[in-house]
């Protein structure tokens, strides 16, 4: 408590410190605001040790920064009208990421309950595959997936599907493991819905849709190199396992509305965003509103109550998203005081294609939502192919440690004790050469062909 209470009086004797300028960065408030950055992202990165929600301390984190900034600009006599602005234009960012994450999440748990993955699950396990087969068939469903479904979602349902193979294996799935965290970071990384990170740049104009099709090839061809070094560790032999013990499921009536509503959807925000020139949430949102009208017509032909849209808005996770809403919160508050300036000239010093690429093992340090958040408020002046390279970059550089993407963390969870740090990291050669031949890829592409 004593330390909490320091920390506290260090803080504010930083801030009511006097700045004769509005640049802030280096004055008693911005480094306030870097030290809050930092210890609540220490807590963010070490959730596991001290069992605190890593949403706890970003929205503490998030907020705090806003009240201290704002406490500062009243107190020094500056123009609160500068603060008011920039945070109405964060809510608004923050705003459309969260909307749209309500209607692809809340599609996703509708989906869930029709059984449409448990329906995939079972066509997979029951089909008598070797290990090796089931190894490839998991990654290309987690690399063609997560560009819908998105990588997180795409890699708890696949990684339940090993555990159903074989739950004692190690040889196939901590190989396994990989490759679906591997696929769903690449797959995520080529579309626009694929990710937190390619939403950010896309809902920011930083490419169109149809050009984060052209990261295909490089998404693509890196996963394939590493899952092709990772299959080599894996036994070609059929799993020992009954089908006698399986009980077959079918998609729930209703389900397959439900995919073809799921496609319309994402056609609907596509369509609205690029050529409406409207958020891509409103298109999502439209969405949610047929699935909402088709549940009701539903329910009222069978005469009964038992589908309810609202139900599936109860499963989302609401954690996630207030994640979301006090981390970038707190990347909007290092934009504001200045140091986001110094992240731009790092681009001016090094140049983009090397600043992007550390992007990418930035990333597997630290969460790529906050890192690709500083990119986008630094705003470098870069072309559309250097964008899609930091997009690249920032989707399947968290592939590198376990802990280095949703993906990763959420496989962790899920397969406690077999995928872990250790085991991510004796394999992790494999990964760094399906980046680095991603990148080679992309210079290919864009910077020898000028495709």
């Amino acid at each position: 408590m004593k330390k909490i209470l320091f920390l506290l009086c260090f803080i504010c004797s930083f801030m009511f410190a006097s700045a004769a300028e509005l640049d802030l960065a280096f004055s008693g408030l911005g480094i306030s605001i870097l030290i809050i950055f930092i210890l609540g992202y220490y807590f963010i990165a070490t959730e596991e040790k001290y069992h605190l929600n890593k949403t706890k301390p970003a929205l503490f984190i998030g907020t705090l920064s806003f009240v201290i900034i704002g406490i500062y600009m009243v107190t020094n006599d500056l123009d609160t009208q500068i603060l008011e602005e920039s945070v109405n234009h964060l809510i608004l960012e923050i705003a459309q990421i969260v909307f749209f994450l309500i209607a692809a999440m809340t599609f996703i748990e509708a989906l869930i309950e029709r059984s449409v993955f448990e329906t995939l699950k079972y066509k997979l396990v029951s089909r008598g595959y070797t290990y090796r087969k089931l190894f490839w068939l998991t990654g290309i469903l987690a690399f063609f997936i997560s560009p819908i479904a998105d990588n997180l979602t795409t890699a708890l349902i696949l990684s339940t599907v090993l555990l159903t193979i074989d739950k004692d294996k190690k040889e196939f799935l901590i190989p396994g493991a990989i490759n679906i965290v591997v696929a769903a970071n690449a797959g995520g990384a080529w579309s626009p819905f694929g990710d937190i990170t390619t939403l950010m740049v896309w809902t920011a104009k930083k490419a169109t849709f149809f050009e984060f099709f052209a990261l295909f090839p490089a998404s693509f061809i890196g996963w394939l190199i590493t899952a092709y070094l990772l299959s080599r560790y894996v036994p070609n032999i059929t799993p020992n396992f009954s089908k006698e013990n399986l009980q077959e499921v079918k998609i729930k009536e209703g389900g397959k509305v439900f995919i073809i509503l799921g496609f319309m959807t994402i056609a609907l925000a596509v369509f609205i965003h690029s050529i409406c020139e409207l958020p891509a949430m409103w298109g999502m949102i439209f969405g949610l509103s047929l699935l909402s009208l088709y549940i009701y017509f539903f329910n009222r032909k069978k005469g009964n109550k038992d589908l309810n849209v609202f139900y599936y808005m109860t499963r989302i996770e609401m954690d996630t998203l207030l994640f979301f809403f006090g981390i970038l919160s707190a990347v909007g508050a290092l934009h504001f005081v200045g140091w986001l300036i110094y992240a731009s000239h790092l681009y001016t010093s090094f140049g983009a294609t090397s600043v992007n690429i550390g992007v990418g093992i930035l990333s597997a340090i630290v969460d790529n939502v906050p890192v690709m958040s500083a990119v986008l408020k630094a705003n470098p002046s870069m072309d559309h192919a250097q964008w899609l390279l930091v997009t690249l970059t920032a989707g399947i550089g968290g592939s590198l440690i376990s802990f280095g993407s949703a993906a990763g963390v959420g496989v962790m969870g899920k397969m406690k004790g077999i995928y872990t740090f250790n085991a991510h990291l004796k394999y992790a050669w494999t990964i760094l050469i399906g980046y680095i031949i991603s990148i080679i890829i992309w210079y290919i592409q864009f910077q020898m062909l000028n495709l």
